[in-house]
């Protein structure tokens, strides 16, 4: 069963509005939150936003700038929160981001491993989800509207959302080719 919903999970980029119950979702951070760690610093915390959530956003993004640090048109608004229309949840993760190196990449790894069980576990309960990282995560006025401290970082969004076609599979390259025996 686990290799199929592995082998059979899409990014789903085309939502169909229908809201996703923010139980399901805190239903599915919980299990994920088995995700290997070490130390079990369990590195992450989380800001949801529903139905509710997705306006304040939307407005809090008219008011960001994107890296170069210009102020959004409202064609640019527009592009930049369309995402914000159909998918019935939204997940942010923020990790803490550790002066010391080997830390912070076990967190970011293990964050990672995180969301991967976010979006299976979704999966398996016929939610779909897409893993973003646009730049305006990182724009100051956002992230005070989320309440990401100094230390931390905004690592994902993870949009959670029913879709009405499942898009196809692309091809792996064979594995036979991804490796290289030693000894």
């Amino acid at each position: 069963m686990l290799k199929t919903i592995i082998r059979e999970r899409r990014s789903i980029k085309k939502f169909n509005g229908k809201p996703v119950s923010l139980s399901d979702v805190t239903a599915v951070l919980d299990d994920a939150a088995w995700a290997p760690n070490h130390g079990n610093r369990e590195p992450w915390r989380f800001v949801v936003a529903g139905e509710k959530g997705l306006e304040a956003i939307r407005e809090t993004l008219k008011e960001c700038t994107i890296p170069k640090w210009e102020m959004l048109s409202e064609e640019e608004l527009e592009k930049k929160t369309a995402g914000f229309k159909l998918p019935g949840a939204f997940v942010f993760v923020i990790v803490p981001e550790d002066a010391r190196q080997k830390e912070r990449l076990e967190d970011f790894s293990a964050a990672s491993a995180f969301i991967q069980n976010a979006q299976l576990l979704a999966w398996e309960k016929g939610i779909g989800t897409c893993w973003k990282t646009p730049a305006w995560l990182d724009a100051p006025k956002f992230r005070q509207a989320l309440n990401v401290k100094p230390g931390e970082r905004i690592l994902a969004l993870l949009q959670f959302g029913y879709c009405d076609e499942v898009p196809k599979a692309k091809e792996r390259t064979p594995i036979e080719e991804k490796i290289t025996y030693f000894g």
